[in-house]
């Protein structure tokens, strides 16, 4: 029986990359570090039987007419918003993402840009190695304390509830919002208490967002909800971009309406608001949330084992939309 022929829009790691190559016939995009042109990605994925795609790759209509026999489109990221599920279970195509895997490690960047923009030390960084003369002073580069203070985290999900994990180990008060709320004994574990989004940004030291990006969060920090938030909070996003109203963070930020920000993704990735660029109290790393080598090995052996199931006939792990499989296995 011949392999099944795949597409993988960017190499993955090595052990991952294996298990497809020993499994599939694979058409791996090996062009610039760039994402793979909209017009390579369509010629492709013409023939291929399923997909390993990034958030890079949007997954539409489109798509899937240039991808007729499409069976499985492995999405190598916990985000879906590239792919249109709804199109995807139309046709009948399973669609897939890696969640789990990369949970502590997302909350261990949430953590690390919340504490950089809180004590400024991407600014402290800056500025010693611009050569600048300097000598230690009492109101020298003050921060903010993160110790005994209040978090905010918006969306209580896994990565959600791994960040107040480690606010308690700082003494921290954790309040949440989130339009499910958890059983009462997850808010126990974590000592959290609920808030409504308004009185959060109002109550909060800190404020981190962890929700999937929808219509309905598209710009859910804008200039009305920074105004609401205290002057010395410090927002962190290692969620989508779109999530927040970039130019009027920077707004906020310049203004002095927050104190800092640290931002993981951005609105129009890789593109940043250039503003944000030029501002000492905007900490911006290149989407690392999940960027350990252990982790992103943990995200491609799911994509590839949702890839492998799906052809071999059998339900992938992690699957987005199980009617697919249901119809397909009930047929």
């Amino acid at each position: 029986m011949s392999a099944e022929p795949v597409l993988i829009t960017r190499r993955l790691p090595a052990a991952p990359m294996a298990e497809i190559l020993g499994r599939c016939d694979a058409d791996v995009w090996e062009g610039p570090p760039e994402a793979i042109p909209r017009d390579e990605l369509l010629r492709r994925i013409d023939g291929k039987h399923g997909a390993v795609t990034l958030l890079t790759e949007r997954v539409d209509a489109e798509l899937l007419d240039a991808g007729e026999q499409l069976r499985i489109v492995a999405n190598y990221a916990v985000g879906f918003d590239n792919i249109d599920a709804e199109e995807c279970t139309r046709r009948g195509v399973m669609a897939t993402n890696t969640p789990e895997v990369l949970t502590q490690t997302t909350a261990d960047l949430a953590w690390a840009l919340l504490m950089t923009a809180a004590r400024r030390i991407a600014e402290g960084d800056r500025f010693l190695r611009s050569g600048t003369p300097w000598i230690w002073g009492p109101e020298m580069m003050l921060g903010r304390d993160v110790h005994d203070a209040t978090i905010g985290i918006v969306g209580f999900g896994r990565i959600g509830q791994a960040v107040a994990r480690r606010a308690r180990g700082f003494g921290m008060r954790v309040v949440y919002f989130d339009l499910f709320r958890p059983p009462p004994e997850v808010e126990r574990e974590h000592g959290a208490e609920f808030r409504e989004f308004d009185d959060l940004l109002a109550e909060a030291d800190f404020i981190s967002i962890h929700v999937a990006l929808t219509p309905e969060t598209r710009h859910l920090f804008g200039t009305e909800q920074f105004r609401r938030m205290k002057p010395t909070a410090v927002i962190v996003n290692t969620s989508r971009g779109p999530v927040i109203d970039e130019g009027a963070l920077a707004a906020a930020l310049r203004g002095g309406e927050i104190f800092a920000a640290g931002l993981d993704v951005f609105e129009k990735e890789p593109e940043v608001h250039p503003e944000l660029l030029e501002l000492a109290n905007a900490v911006v790393v290149p989407h690392l949330g999940s960027s350990t080598v252990a982790t992103r090995d943990a995200m491609g052996m799911l994509a590839a084992e949702n890839l492998i199931a799906a052809l071999e006939g059998r339900r992938p792990p992690t699957l987005l939309n199980p009617e697919v499989w249901e119809e397909r296995a009930g047929g």
